[in-house]
């Protein structure tokens, strides 16, 4: 493949928060961010290191003359460079953070600001109208900060509500601080403080609560700049939701690097955001993967060109072989739809086909997978880009170490068990929640991470499945749904689907069910009765690869889509 020119790889290992806002100063006047001016726009507005620093350093302050400093600032919005700079602000300024899940019901967000006993929120336009009625009636928030002026005062007038809360657009919170030369961030904080407070999905009653120091974001964002392949000429596009901690500990390491980010507005748009922001480089969970890479065949068919790319990818095996490639030139017209420069993709929040990356490969476009979890910041290992292993996520990123516990040689000779982590990256704990501290950890201090897998002699891990979705059959044999679904989604037609065991109603016994969401585009009105024929015969074809155990006994149709997170994780416990 052509190389184009890049400088000496290279990133600042950061100390704090401090540091890091320094570090994006000396960027200068380089483009951290690009976003078009309104979601229909056509005009891209482009946001230097400079001011992105100074408008930090300025929030920061006036975050500190509002009586801020120390207190707990919800963040709750589409991705912007207001989110994120309010997200810097305040953890550099030393506060906490407490990015939300804009996805959620409202009533829900209400809830968990009352959890985490928040006393700011900075909020974006999207969410103006619902927050006016709350002003003065929220049990802990006193600090509404829209991240625009509001196009109308909130419910009481323009000063203080009854119970003293105040709306203080985020513009006034900059220019006040601004005029406040003398302001610098703090440097005693303890970099052992709680500096983030995340939510884990569920409703308030079933969430738990994260902390993360300021010492396991920086160590996560180190360990991704570490350990990920990228350059200060690079450019990402951000896609995932900015309140997950993967998109934002990826975000943060790209801008220590220097390199910059395009904004994607909607998921409607991605397709205008890769064409206008011809990104490098993209971090993707697998569902976006996997619906590129079934774009590219659907069109490939559609158009009649399917044996043309199946020959090329022929071709470039046998030319790579000796040392030639020509991906670039054999797939140009690929390439230009992810804006015809992309390199590689992180790949992270679930197991990503194996087929799907070698696909990727052939046309030119390295995917690392990488693994993590809220808990630990949530960087635990990735694929690294010299030594791929196809199936593994990976070793051990260096902020961490790993460990199999509980381990039972599996079918495939390798001692399986619960991956356990300790290092920097993991959390303080639960936030009031004592009880799922003591179940969180081992008794000498690892964390159960609650997903089960191996690694190999070279220290990479394999996940095999969850803990909590396993399928104990009477046998006594175990049963990870999730490599069984890896293999229903190579069948043609399954647009989505989840295994479970359900009990056979003549002998009790458990059967391997899968509930599948058949693809639309693949049966286009096609009567149900002939959808279940073909898909049962492909699981049919698909049980003589499988060991018996093994077997899908049983198939249900769905007419839906199943309900997923808003990092595109299907809510498994909701499936029935």
């Amino acid at each position: 493949m052509r190389q184009r020119k890049k400088s000496e790889r290279r990133f600042t290992t950061i100390r704090n928060f401090k540091h890091y806002v320094s570090v994006l100063l000396s960027h200068g006047e380089k483009i951290a961010f690009r976003y078009f001016d309104t979601p229909a726009g056509k005009e891209i507005v482009d946001v230097t290191y400079r001011q992105l620093a100074e408008r930090i350093k300025a929030e920061a302050a006036g975050f500190a003359a509002l009586g801020l400093a120390g207190r707990r600032i919800a963040l709750l919005g589409e991705t912007s460079v207001s989110w994120v700079a309010s997200y810097v602000a305040a953890v550099a300024g030393g506060s906490v953070a407490v990015p939300m899940d804009k996805e959620l019901d409202f009533d829900e967000i209400l809830g968990f600001f009352e959890m985490a006993q928040v006393d700011a929120v900075v909020y974006s336009a999207a969410f103006e109208a619902k927050m006016r009625p709350v002003v003065g009636r929220h049990p802990t928030v006193r600090w509404f900060l829209p991240m625009t002026a509001p196009d109308a005062p909130a419910e009481g007038g323009d000063g203080p509500a009854a119970d003293g809360s105040v709306v203080v657009p985020i513009p006034s919170v900059i220019e006040r601080g601004a005029a406040d030369t003398a302001y610098d961030f703090p440097d005693t904080a303890d970099i052992d403080r709680m500096a983030e407070m995340l939510f884990t999905s569920g409703t308030t009653g079933t969430s738990k609560c994260v902390m993360l120091s300021e010492r396991n974001v920086v160590a996560a964002m180190n360990s991704a700049c570490g350990t990920v392949e990228f350059f200060p000429e690079d450019t990402i596009v951000s896609v995932l939701p900015i309140h997950h901690t993967y998109e934002l500990c990826c975000m943060l390491a790209g801008l220590n690097y220097g390199m910059t980010v395009g904004i994607n507005d909607s998921l409607k748009h991605v397709l205008r955001s890769l064409k206008a922001f011809r990104p490098t480089g993209l971090v993707l969970v697998p569902l976006f993967v996997e619906t590129f890479h079934k774009r590219i065949w659907d069109e490939a068919r559609k158009t009649k060109k399917d044996k043309k790319l199946r020959f090329g990818v022929k071709l470039s095996r046998f030319l790579r072989f000796f040392g030639i490639d020509v991906r670039r030139r054999l797939f140009g017209e690929l390439f230009e739809a992810f804006g015809g420069r992309l390199e590689r993709i992180v790949c992270g929040g679930a197991p990503l086909s194996r087929e799907v990356m070698r696909d990727f490969d052939d046309f030119g476009i390295t995917i690392m997978e990488g693994y993590g979890i809220t808990e630990c910041s949530p960087l635990i290992s990735v694929d690294p880009y010299f030594a791929l292993k196809p199936g593994s996520v990976g070793p051990a990123v260096p902020s961490c170490t790993v460990r199999i516990d509980d381990a039972k040689e599996n079918d495939a000779g390798h001692a399986e068990g619960e991956i356990v982590v300790r290092g920097d990256n993991v959390m303080l704990g639960y936030y009031h929640n004592e009880e799922e501290n003591q179940k969180a950890f081992t008794p000498d201090g690892w964390y159960r991470t609650g997903d089960i897998g191996y690694m190999d002699a070279d220290g990479y891990i394999y996940i095999t499945g969850r803990k909590k979705s396993v399928i104990v059959l009477e046998s006594g044999k175990n049963v990870f749904p999730e490599e069984i679904e890896e293999y229903l989604a190579r069948i043609p037609g399954v647009g989505e689907s989840v295994v479970v065991g359900r009990k056979n109603p003549e002998d009790g016994h458990i059967i391997l069910t899968a509930i599948v969401y058949p693809d639309p585009e693949t049966f286009p009105d096609t009567p149900q009765d002939e959808i279940y024929d073909r898909l049962r015969a492909e699981i049919t074809a698909l049980n003589k690869k499988l060991v018996a155990f093994k077997h899908i006994q049983a198939l249900e149709l769905r007419d839906e889509p199943f309900e997923k997170t808003t990092s595109r994780k299907i809510k498994r416990h909701l499936v029935h």
